[in-house]
C-alpha cells in the first residue's frame, strides 16, 4: 500500500506552516515598542540576579518598568484613537 500524505503536503498543510500574514506583521511592528521595553525589563532584571541588588540595580528595573508602562500606554491610546477613527 502507497501512502500519499507527503505527495498532499499542501492540501494537508498544518495551520501553523503558513507565513505570517501582511497583518500580522502590521501588528507586531505596532506593538515592538513593547517587545523592546520588555525585553530591556527583562535584561535589567537578569543583571540583577546575578549579584545582591543594590541602588543601581533598583533603579534600573524601575526605568524599564516606566518604560513597558510607557510603551503600553502609547499602544492603547493608539488603539483607542484608531477604533474612534481617529488619526493615527
Amino acid at each position: 500500500m502507497e501512502h500519499i500524505v507527503a505527495v498532499q503536503a499542501v492540501v494537508t498543510a498544518d495551520l501553523f506552516d503558513r507565513e505570517p500574514t501582511a497583518a500580522e506583521l502590521d501588528a507586531i511592528e505596532q506593538e515592538m515598542p513593547v517587545i523592546l521595553a520588555g525585553v530591556e525589563l527583562l535584561d535589567a532584571q537578569i543583571i540583577a540576579l546575578n549579584h545582591a541588588p543594590n541602588e543601581l540595580d533598583t533603579r534600573r528595573i524601575r526605568r524599564a518598568h516606566r518604560r513597558v508602562l510607557t510603551a503600553r500606554r502609547e499602544l492603547a491610546n493608539q488603539a483607542a484613537d484608531t477604533h474612534r477613527g481617529g488619526a493615527a
